[in-house]
């Protein structure tokens, strides 16, 4: 009898675990933010950006002991933004359950920044994630722009790698960390940084030669890069500073520590060959609108898809194009940058978000256990 109430109790107990887990996948919370400026202690290369660190925005769960709460946060000029950021409760303390949390580190596509992946991070926060977003040197929107940064794609993945480091060793956050429940996810080139640190491998010369013979193709004559010229054009200025990264750029930039990626609308497909996956044995997942025209998911995210056969592909359909993965345009935003606010009729860009960010948190929820 006493055998059987002890294997009783240990099936109670169980089912109690079983039960704290479900609810704990339903739980959400208040949203924190906090920056930081992480230094590594190795050389790197910067990409000529002025700025020799990885400046940083961190989204995470907020204790609710605290009773803060979020404020709108956005992009530009605080009188007149020309994006909204989400919200978030700035230094907010980081919530006491659990003891460790999941982290998603995020990759900003070709000259944003990292808090335009609010809309991403922020959602992810609020289901128990720490998301850790980096500006990537010589290639953001809060410095000039270099050809290095427009170039040198892999130092990207190095970029998040560095990061993860220094989460890791960071007092607030390090003790914080489950080491073994790290995604990433990115957006345009970021969708390229995150298939990198899975371990998928660049053959640069296919993508300029693919530019050289088609100068048209929308992912060659990317607005951003408009006044640096062509890919050709760029890549042959920074051989004199910079050749020692070119010569590793088909290196494998495979981060053991990432479980699971996530890319919204990956580019430069060209430079990837059939057998630029074989390497890759995490699961990854891939959305893309069906009307993008700077990363069309043909030569993209479908051909990714093709050479990975067990990853994750969905394309949105009707208008939703590139930048409807950028924050929300406000007014201010819309009337003065142009294609970037510029979502066609009937595309509601926060229901895009909705969509995919529920489709992200989804993924990480059942790859990063």
């Amino acid at each position: 009898m006493r055998v059987l109430r002890q294997a009783a109790a240990v099936i109670l107990v169980l089912l109690g675990i079983v039960g704290m887990r479900a609810s704990f996948a339903s739980i959400t919370y208040e949203v924190g933010a906090r920056a930081r400026v992480f230094k590594p202690g190795h050389a790197r290369n910067w990409r000529g950006a002025k700025t020799e660190a990885l400046v940083t925005t961190i989204w995470y769960p907020v204790s609710a002991v605290a009773r803060l709460h979020e404020e709108p946060q956005v992009i530009g000029p605080s009188d007149k933004p020309l994006f909204f950021a989400g919200a978030a409760a700035v230094d907010a303390p980081i919530a006491e359950v659990p003891e460790k949390f999941p982290v998603v580190m995020l990759s900003h596509g070709t000259g944003g920044s990292a808090m335009q992946m609010a809309w991403l991070g922020t959602v992810l926060a609020r289901h128990g994630y720490i998301a850790v977003a980096v500006n990537h040197p010589g290639n953001n929107a809060l410095e000039p722009y270099t050809a290095e940064g427009f170039a040198l794609w892999w130092e990207r993945a190095i970029d998040i790698s560095d990061a993860v480091d220094a989460l890791l060793k960071d007092s607030t956050f390090g003790p914080r960390v489950d080491a073994t429940r790290i995604g990433a996810a990115g957006f345009s080139i970021g969708g390229y940084t995150v298939l990198e640190l899975a371990g998928a491998r660049t053959t640069q010369a296919d993508f300029l030669a693919a530019c050289a013979a088609e100068p048209t193709l929308p992912t060659c004559r990317v607005p951003e890069m408009k006044n640096f010229g062509s890919p050709e054009d760029i890549t042959a200025r920074v051989k004199a500073t910079s050749a020692e990264s070119l010569a590793r750029g088909g290196d494998s930039y495979r981060d053991p520590r990432i479980r699971a990626v996530f890319a919204v609308a990956p580019a430069v497909g060209q430079a990837f060959r059939e057998d630029a996956f074989r390497e890759v044995g995490i699961p990854v997942a891939m959305v893309v609108g069906a009307a993008d025209p700077i990363a069309p998911a043909a030569a993209n995210a479908a051909k990714f898809k093709k050479l990975m056969p067990r990853s994750e592909l969905t394309i949105l359909p009707g208008e939703v194009s590139h930048y409807t993965f950028l924050d929300t345009c406000t007014d201010a935003g819309k009337a003065k940058l142009g294609v970037y606010c510029a979502d066609a009729a009937g595309v509601d860009r926060e229901k895009v978000h909705a969509t995919v960010t529920s489709m992200a948190v989804k993924f990480f929820d059942q790859n990063l256990r």
